[in-house]
Parts: structure tokens; C-alpha cells; sequence
């Protein structure tokens, strides 16, 4: 029996709901922070003065703001690569079948389930330099008691460490869905061709994970950039000296605490431009080399 529909706007009706959310709560902010990054503003933003690009000159020649880019690439690289390593490893031994492997998967899994500033409140207890446990073992092990928050790069190490653990579970999850999908019987052939576990990882196992490996690093990009504020501010507060004032922590201190609303719209933009760059060019990178199975 064919059937035609017939309702035009039905489609659109249903549309509506999702486009309003999308306007209110992402276009029109958007919008406002472009407008918002052109000004000047006085305390709460009872006056506004209009300066053109200025505020994004003042950025590009303040040494901290300078400091705060590097200083994010270096923590979204860190949590990239380390992250997508250690959580593809964790994964292919979370998928052999052994006893007690559910219990495995959730206790690796469930940190994800944490907001950032309470796990970040967990680990600044574990990190604690004279009644964490971190510490007790270092002093136990190597009879050393390190100050993780202030040293600057022991600070970095903790909340670089810190963005990776919490962000472990997620990953995980979609790489064991992944390792899953891979057909028994490609394994078993190369087995059957005399291909060793190392050779069977790099020709076959990765090859299937390349696609899972692409949106993850898009994913834990973003994640990075945007969504460890809560363990730094719980963490290190940026500090000390600025070690660890990412872009994004450095947004918050001049809008919040200087209150520098003007400049820190203006950050918001070039914090969008740079992460959709890299967005950008990790696709045109790989969309001739990110194949399933190839």
C-alpha cells in the first residue's frame, strides 16, 4: 500500500524546539561575545565604549595571554596523546575475556561520571603533600615528599594528569565499542598466517580503530580546551607563577576577577578560532587516510 505524506510544515514544527534551544543558548551568545569583544566596558557593563579590534591587539601583545596559548598547547597535547594512548591500551586489555573483566570496565569507566571540580577536589586530596596518598607512596617507594602545587612543573604534571584520568572512562568506552566491532575471522587469519600480536595490533587492530582514534582526538581537543576549567580551578587556580593558566582559566580570570569583560569576549573568539582550526585541519589531514579496516 503506498502512501504519500502530505504535511509540509509538520517537519519544521518538529524542528522548532531543537532551533530555539540551538539560538538561545549558542547563536545569539555567540553573537553577543562578537559584539561584546568590539567594546570597552566599565564595572558590570554600565558603560561601553567602542575600540574596533583593540582588545584583541592588547591579547596579542600581553605576555601572559601569550604564555596562556602556549601553555594550552602543550597541556591539549599532553592530554591528547598521552590520554588516547593510555586509554586505547586500557581498552584492548579491558576486552579479553578474563574474570571479573565488568568489574574492570566500570571501575576504569566511572570516573567519567565525576564533574571536574569534584574530581578535582579528590585528587587534591590525593595530591596533598603531607597527608596524600600520592605522596605517602613517593616517600614510601623513593623517600621523597614532592610539593605538586607549588612547583610549576610538577603543577602542570598533576593537572595534566588530572585531565587525563578524568576524561579516561570516555574514552574507553568508545574504544571498546570499536574493538568489539572487529571480526573474529580477520583475527583468526592472521594468526593462521604466523602474524604475531604486535603485528596483528599495527596492521589490523588500529587499522579498525583509526576512524574511533580521529573523534577522539577532536573530542579530548575541545575536552582540553574547554572543559578542565573546574579541575584547575579546584587544582592550582593557575598557578603557581601561571604554570598552569590555559586559555580558558585566563578567560575566567579577566572576565570574573578583573573584570575585563571586553577582553575576555575577545578571548572567548580567538579561543573558538583556534580550536575550530585545529578542528579543521585534522579533518583535511586525514580524510584521504582514515580508513575503516585499511
Amino acid at each position: 500500500m503506498n502512501s504519500k505524506y502530505n504535511g509540509k510544515f509538520i517537519p519544521y514544527l518538529l524542528l522548532l524546539p531543537s532551533i530555539l534551544i540551538s539560538f538561545i543558548f549558542l547563536y545569539y551568545p555567540a553573537v553577543q561575545s562578537f559584539i561584546l569583544s568590539l567594546y570597552k566596558t566599565a564595572f558590570l557593563g554600565i558603560k561601553k565604549i567602542y575600540v574596533g579590534p583593540e582588545n584583541f591587539l592588547e591579547l596579542l601583545s600581553s605576555r601572559v595571554y601569550l604564555d596562556s596559548i602556549l601553555m594550552s598547547i602543550i597541556f591539549a597535547g599532553s592530554v591528547v596523546v598521552i590520554g588516547i594512548s593510555v586509554s586505547m591500551f586500557i581498552a584492548i586489555l579491558l576486552n579479553r575475556d578474563i574474570p571479573g573483566t565488568q568489574i574492570y570496565r566500570l571501575g576504569f569507566i566511572w570516573p567519567y561520571a565525576l564533574s571536574p571540580a569534584v574530581a578535582g577536589v579528590i585528587l587534591l586530596f590525593m595530591f596533598n603533600p603531607t597527608a596524600g596518598i600520592v605522596n605517602y607512596i613517593t616517600e614510601t617507594l623513593w623517600g621523597i615528599s614532592p610539593d605538586w602545587v607549588s612547583n610549576s612543573k610538577l603543577a602542570l604534571v598533576m593537572v595534566i594528569g588530572a585531565a587525563i584520568w578524568k576524561n579516561l572512562g570516555y574514552n574507553i568506552v568508545f574504544y571498546l565499542a570499536s574493538l568489539q566491532n572487529i571480526p573474529d575471522g580477520v583475527m583468526e587469519a592472521a594468526a593462521v598466517d604466523g602474524a604475531n600480536n604486535v603485528q596483528r595490533f599495527f596492521y589490523i587492530t588500529f587499522s579498525f580503530l583509526k576512524p574511533t582514534t580521529l573523534f577522539l582526538v577532536i573530542t579530548n581537543l575541545i575536552y582540553s580546551f574547554f572543559d578542565t576549567f573546574g579541575i584547575i580551578e579546584t587544582l592550582t587556580k593557575g598557578g603557581p607563577v601561571n604554570a598552569t593558566n590555559i586559555m580558558i582559566y585566563n578567560l575566567y580570570t579577566d572576565a570574573f576577577k578583573n573584570l575585563k569583560s571586553g577582553v575576555a569576549a575577545a578571548q572567548s573568539i580567538i579561543l573558538f578560532f583556534l580550536v575550530m582550526i585545529f578542528t579543521i585541519v585534522q579533518f583535511k589531514w586525514s580524510d584521504k587516510k582514515i580508513h575503516y579496516g585499511g
